[in-house]
């Protein structure tokens, strides 16, 4: 309203005549692919006003408790740069690429694991993670960034972006929170409901495994997951040979990070440096892995030839990621493209199906003309804000609704809990 209209009213008329033109070029196009059509009008489309309707809603912060928290934060970064400076044997600025390099590899003489493409030592944090177990200083330096990134991004931020009006968070796209450090999942705390309403949190369990089992058909997957047993516990039995009530919880951890590196495409390598294990018998997990589950590997093989002829991969409910990088002569461009092949499957499957989740939980809140919300998705979760008295009924129905919006070879299982704020209902 504070543009003329001379000037708004041709550009808003150009918006719809180039989105109209755009229209008459690409649909034609999409209705000889029956499987994009029907994602394009059963999804995509009637999830328009679902993510608007959220928008709207928005979510309630604790500006309060975010203050608290970036003081607290700041204390800890203050702390952290002393100590940096400490142990480099004088002060530098913790913010300088170039200085950090200059110590690094100058001063202390630790190896240059990676170059940036003008060819200086990379300062990139999967190289200071390598080198922080060489070292006290890159393990404070990965510290600090985390820290500052979180103060940032997200305590001193959030505040700034709060409605006078609703004195809420109206957001088109929220950031995930971090949840691996406990700083980040405190974050969390700061997200909570109007007075008489409570949060009410739904995510798919382990979706992505799920998902792998269905597209990979391998039977010793399915069968974990028919059976509801722990799926990792199950996978350390096979791999490492034991009775599952004998799996101790490291071979537990190390079995999690084979399942979920290899849906990530990890390397023996990569596996190695997470279960601090040699790069050997990293590739001896991963082959034993495929023993037990052969079929993970026939998916995975089977996958790998199918994008080098298609040039795309494809949801279990038809969407496409094209990857044409897998034509590229560059071999880092060609191996990035099978990862990304391999696992595009799965994280699409799963943004497919909390797609369907969404609809769902709305439309069954708009037929009870229920006071509940959704007011947020992340991932494979959904968070509602819910009257306290409906909690139970709510978080009841949402586990029902969730698992049924699509039938795949193995359960859908949904997880939910409840809370006076999104940290306790998302734990």
């Amino acid at each position: 309203n504070q543009v003329p209209l001379e000037q708004a009213g041709p550009y808003a008329a150009e918006d719809a005549d180039i989105s109209l033109r755009l229209h008459d070029a690409l649909y034609p196009r999409l209705e000889k692919e029956s499987a994009q059509a029907s994602l394009f009008e059963r999804v995509e489309m009637p999830l328009v006003p679902v993510l608007s309707k959220i928008e709207r809603t928005g979510v309630r912060v604790d500006c309060d408790m975010l203050a608290i928290q970036s003081r607290e934060l700041s204390e800890r970064i203050q702390a952290l740069e002393a100590l940096a400076h400490k142990e480099a044997g004088g002060p530098f600025n913790i913010a300088s690429p170039k200085q950090i390099q200059e110590i690094l590899f100058d001063r202390l003489e630790l190896p240059v694991l990676s170059k940036t493409p003008k060819g200086q030592p990379s300062t990139a944090e999967s190289v200071l993670a390598e080198l922080a177990d060489q070292h006290e200083l890159p393990r404070l330096i990965l510290e600090h960034r985390g820290l500052s990134k979180l103060r940032s991004t997200y305590t001193e931020k959030l505040p700034t972006l709060v409605n006078s009006r609703t004195g809420r968070v109206h957001t088109s796209y929220l950031q995930n929170i971090p949840v691996r450090t406990a700083e980040g999942r405190r974050i969390r705390e700061a997200f909570v409901p109007e007075p008489g309403y409570r949060l009410v949190a739904a995510d798919y369990s382990q979706i992505e495994l799920r998902i792998m089992a269905h597209l990979s058909a391998d039977e010793g997957l399915l069968n974990a997951f028919a059976k509801g047993e722990d799926v990792h516990r199950a996978t350390a039995a096979e791999v490492f040979g034991v009775a599952l009530d004998a799996v101790s919880g490291d071979q537990r951890r190390s079995a999690k990070a084979i399942n979920f590196g290899l849906i990530y495409g990890m390397s023996a390598f990569g596996l190695a440096r997470q279960l601090g294990i040699d790069r050997g018998q990293a590739q001896d997990y991963i082959n034993l892995y495929f023993e037990r589950y052969p079929g993970v590997r026939t998916f995975m093989d089977a996958t790998r030839l199918q994008v080098r002829e298609k040039k795309f991969v494809e949801t279990v409910f038809g969407r496409r990621l094209f990857l044409p990088d897998i034509s590229s002569s560059n071999h880092a461009r060609r191996q990035g493209a099978e990862r990304a092949a391999i696992n595009a499957p799965m994280q699409g499957t799963a943004a497919d199906l909390i797609k369907l989740a969404m609809l769902a939980v709305d439309e069954w809140l708009t037929k009870e003309n229920h006071d509940a919300r959704i007011i947020m998705q992340v991932h494979d979760e959904l968070v509602l804000e819910v009257p306290e008295a409906d909690v139970k009924a709510v978080g009841k129905k949402l586990a029902v609704l969730m698992s049924e919006v699509a039938e795949l070879a193995v359960p859908l299982k949904v997880d939910v809990g409840t809370g006076g704020n999104w940290a306790e209902a998302h734990s």
